[in-house]
C-alpha cells in the first residue's frame, strides 16, 4: 500500500469520525469554561448553606465573558454582590473555592469576636433554634461557630482594595477564606452559584440527598 493512500485513508477518517467528535468535546469543554459548569463541594466551609457532597451550578457569564480556558476577560457586565456565593480560584494557590462575597471594593471589614463590621456598621444576627441567621447587605443566610475549635475570630480592619473582595466561608470557624489568603480580583472569579444540581451522602456510600437535588443557595 502506497503512502499517498494511507494518508488518504488516514484523512478520510479523521474528516468523517474524528473531527466531529473533536469539534464536539471542543464545544462542550469551551462551553464549560466560558459559559456554565458544576462544582463539587468537598469540605463543609459553607455549611450550612452547603454541605460536602453538593454539587453546585456555576453561572460562568453572571460577571463576564471569558476567553475559554483562560482567565482573561473579554467584556465585564456585572460585579460581585454583597452576599453572593461565588467560585473563584484562591489567590495563594490557585485551589478552586466557594465562599460568600462578604466586602466590596473600597469597603472596610473588621471581625471582633465573630461579630463583622462592614464601613463601621454591625451586622444584624437573629438566633432561633439553634440556628444563626446573618444580615449581609440584602441577603439573609444561616451560618454556623464551632466554639472548640481554633480560629481566627478577630481581625482588620482591611481596606479593601479596588476591584478586588473579601471571602468568607459561612462555616465561620472553619473556612480558609480572605482571613487567611487575603483578597480575591475580580479577575480570579470563575462564576455564581445560586443552587445546587445534585447531592450525594458521602457517610451513607454516597447516596443521593434527593431533598438537596436543585436546591436554590441564599
Amino acid at each position: 500500500m502506497s503512502l499517498k493512500t494511507v494518508l488518504g485513508k488516514a484523512w478520510k477518517i479523521w474528516r468523517t469520525k474524528l473531527q466531529p467528535l473533536a469539534i464536539l468535546v471542543l464545544s462542550l469543554t469551551s462551553f464549560r469554561s466560558a459559559v456554565a459548569d458544576w462544582n463539587d463541594v468537598p469540605t463543609g466551609s459553607m455549611k450550612p448553606t452547603i454541605v460536602e457532597g453538593d454539587r453546585i451550578f456555576v453561572n460562568k457569564l453572571a460577571y463576564g465573558l471569558k476567553v475559554p480556558f483562560t482567565t482573561i476577560h473579554l467584556a465585564h457586565w456585572n460585579t460581585p454582590q454583597r452576599g453572593e456565593i461565588v467560585v473563584f480560584n484562591s489567590p495563594s494557590d490557585g485551589t478552586r473555592l466557594v465562599k460568600r462575597v462578604v466586602g466590596l471594593p473600597g469597603d472596610t471589614v473588621l471581625m471582633v469576636n465573630d461579630q463583622l463590621y462592614i464601613n463601621g456598621q454591625a451586622l444584624s444576627y437573629q438566633v432561633a433554634n439553634g440556628s444563626i441567621t446573618e444580615t449581609l447587605g440584602q441577603r439573609k443566610h444561616e451560618m454556623m461557630v464551632i466554639p472548640t475549635v481554633r480560629a481566627m475570630r478577630t481581625f482588620g480592619p482591611v481596606k479593601i482594595p479596588t476591584g478586588e473582595y473579601f471571602m468568607m466561608g459561612d462555616n465561620r470557624d472553619n473556612s480558609a477564606d480572605s482571613r487567611y489568603f487575603g483578597t480575591v480580583k475580580l479577575d480570579q472569579i470563575v462564576g455564581r452559584s445560586s443552587a445546587v444540581a445534585l447531592s450525594v451522602d458521602y457517610d451513607r456510600h454516597y447516596l443521593p440527598r434527593w431533598d438537596r437535588f436543585f436546591k436554590a443557595l441564599d
